[in-house]
């Protein structure tokens, strides 16, 4: 038997109500008593505590053919802010919105910062972003970042792509402006995004093609991370023996031949170029320029063979791919499904992201909402 003092009981009960209100409502007293099973007096009790909290406000009647019309419940989602920032390789991003993604702001800046300059630029980024916010109740009240490598407990502990392994910026942040910080893998935010806010399944796997290849992974609900943050490290799974050499310091790993930053950088050095967005790569395959479509075909290769990798390994209901390569061509997610002959296949469905470039950004809001609420699960709808 579970027990606790009546104050755990009050907050336990306090969280289920604010989540009911803001996965199912706008909800009458009445409902949230009726779907939480809590009495009529608690849910009142703590309805008028969410009500002087600035959480939850009265938004008119319902419509009932008869009887008193009860008065209908909803959160109040801009009752503070969230920063969310995409720490790319290329780029920083950085995205403000409200308790529940809505009212975006976005923002984009090159990243030219070396890693002795990181801290004070991105602290810069984000003292503009937040200057340009509407005033609320609480400000804002959570920061996350979105990192291209592996984090653990906060910390940057790898990175292949740039050199910020081992910086403190979750300290660093958190000390400029007294608000919590996120530090996050961007595969995981990127799933994170599309479970709270488009594919609601209990397993889930999550490809993320961007200068690597990483994927995260809900498992019964739950990000799974692994006992040191490496856990969907997709793209350091070897998929030729003695392949090109990685940062990782394998050789032959998968992100070596299928990530975005593997084909245009083969694709720029076949044609002579300096450089060439990921767009641009696609409308030359769209006009057959053989270069493009070889490099195209190997990442359809190389891609199908992972995807039946996780398949066999981790038997997901649902993989999404989210990839510029698959934004531009919905081709490719034919030709993915067809090369996945595995008969595990039948059991799993393959979707492209429903939130594209906003994966990461709008799962670091999640976890910082999330954060803020002291709630497990929520479910939200997205804008963007």
């Amino acid at each position: 038997m579970v027990t606790g003092s009546k104050e755990l009981i009050r907050d336990m009960n306090r969280h289920l109500i604010l989540a009911e209100i803001i996965n199912k409502g706008p909800l009458s007293r009445a409902a949230i008593a009726k779907e939480s099973g809590l009495t009529k007096a608690t849910v009142s009790a703590i309805v008028q505590t969410l009500l002087d909290e600035q959480l939850v406000t009265e938004i008119g009647s319902d419509d009932t053919s008869r009887g008193r019309k009860p008065i209908l419940l909803s959160f109040c989602q801009e009752a503070g802010c969230i920063l969310s920032v995409d720490l790319g390789v290329d780029h920083i991003t950085a995205l403000t919105a409200d308790l529940k993604g809505e009212h975006c702001r976005l923002r984009q800046y090159p990243n030219h910062f070396k890693r002795e300059q990181l801290t004070e630029g991105l602290l810069t980024i984000m003292e503009s972003s937040m200057r340009e916010l509407p005033p609320s109740p609480y400000g804002v009240v959570g920061i996350s970042i979105g990192i291209h490598g592996v984090v653990h407990h906060n910390h940057i502990s790898f990175t292949p792509y740039y050199d910020y392994a081992g910086l403190d910026l979750a300290a660093a942040v958190s000390s400029r402006f007294s608000i919590p910080v996120i530090l996050e893998n961007e595969a995981n935010l990127s799933i994170i995004g599309e479970k709270a806010f488009c594919y609601n399944y209990p397993n889930m796997a999550g490809i993320s093609v961007h200068s690597g290849v990483g994927m995260g992974l809900i498992v019964d609900g739950k990000l799974y991370t692994g006992c040191s943050g490496c856990a969907g490290e997709f793209g350091h799974t070897i998929v030729e023996a003695d392949g090109r050499p990685c940062p990782c310091g394998n050789h032959g790993c998968l992100e070596q031949y299928a990530s975005e930053r593997a084909l245009l950088q083969e694709y720029v050095r076949r044609k002579g170029l300096s450089h060439i967005s990921a767009e641009t790569f696609m409308d030359a395959c769209a006009k057959s320029d053989p270069d493009a479509v070889l490099l195209l075909e190997q990442f359809v290769k190389y891609m199908s063979i992972g995807i039946n990798n996780i398949l066999n390994v981790f038997n997901p209901d649902v993989i999404v791919i989210n990839s510029a390569f698959t934004v531009y061509s919905k081709e490719i997610m034919k030709q993915l499904e067809n090369r996945l002959e595995n008969r595990m296949r039948r059991y799993c469905r393959i979707l492209p992201s429903g939130l594209q470039d906003s994966s990461i950004l709008l799962g670091g809001i999640y976890l910082s909402t999330r954060n803020f609420l002291g709630i497990d699960e929520l479910q939200l709808k997205s804008v963007i």
